[in-house]
């Protein structure tokens, strides 16, 4: 399904069962699909879940303009409106959790948002500034941006490697999750992919945390090789009014899937407190 927001950009989502609804935002550089784990228990569980692709992501239109994180929870907002969304749990990976804290801190009045959950979120910042000495160098991000727009095919191919937490000892690599991050990736466009970059990596949420007036729930795996545990997870519940952080010793960046059990477990513990 599909809807058109303002500026005629389709927005591809999922609108699955019915019971108190679960809003899930994806990562970069993927789609609503990264969801299926998380989708199928929590309706299984005799919830609504909805899961959109981003802006220039996915099945949604490939964006020249408006792939800035502002943008996205407008789109997100114009979503929730169009299915007359209330209360409800809104849950971000990575990019995702960024679009997530943004919207509660803006939109999540007036009973739209139960509780939030941050997951491996890129929140409250991520690159290295005079506020942020600990954060991850804009070298870095440029390097994401050069292979994206120059080799992108074969870069989403090698990322996955530590997305999964795959180059350390012992991790069972699977190649139909590899196939599957990369197909995604694929499917979404070049400009949007690289634009998204600097709103992952440069967008200051720092505010948005502090504003946020709901439960919010952080996930980060301490062996995150994409989103560094120290200066993001760690860093956010000390800013949320009511936090409540679950970090885990070995976990990578795509824990939602390498270890959905765990993660779904905690999930619904959290919604149902």
């Amino acid at each position: 399904m599909k809807i058109t927001v303002t500026d005629g950009t389709e927005i591809y989502y999922k609108d699955w069962g019915t019971g108190q609804p679960i809003v899930f935002h994806h990562g970069w550089p993927l789609s609503s699909d990264d969801w299926d784990a998380q989708m199928m228990f929590f309706v299984q569980h005799g919830y609504r879940v909805i899961a959109h692709d981003r802006r220039g992501h996915g099945r949604s239109t490939q964006t020249s303009e408006g792939n800035n994180m502002e943008t996205y929870v407008e789109d997100v907002k114009q979503l929730m409106d169009a299915l007359e969304i209330k209360n409800a749990i809104h849950i971000g990976h990575s990019t995702g959790g960024g679009e997530v804290i943004k919207y509660v801190a803006k939109y999540g009045g007036e009973g739209r948002v139960a509780k939030a959950v941050l997951i491996s979120a890129v929140t409250p910042i991520m690159v290295k500034n005079d506020k942020n000495p600990n954060g991850v160098p804009i070298e870095i991000f440029d390097e994401i941006r050069e292979n994206t727009a120059t080799n992108r095919p074969q870069y989403f191919q090698d990322f996955t490697i530590p997305f999964f937490g795959y180059n350390r000892e012992g991790a069972k690599v699977l190649q139909g999750v590899k196939d599957n991050w990369w197909r995604q990736g694929m499917m979404g466009g070049i400009k949007a992919h690289y634009d998204c970059v600097a709103a992952f990596s440069e967008s200051d949420f720092t505010e948005d945390l502090k504003n946020a007036e709901v439960p919010v729930l952080v996930l980060h795996g301490e062996d995150d090789q994409i989103v560094p545990f120290e200066t993001t997870g760690k860093v956010a519940v000390t800013l949320l009014k009511n936090g409540k952080l679950i970090s885990y010793p070995g976990f990578p960046h795509g824990m939602p899937t390498t270890q959905a059990a765990t993660i779904n477990a905690d999930l619904l513990a959290f919604i149902k407190e």
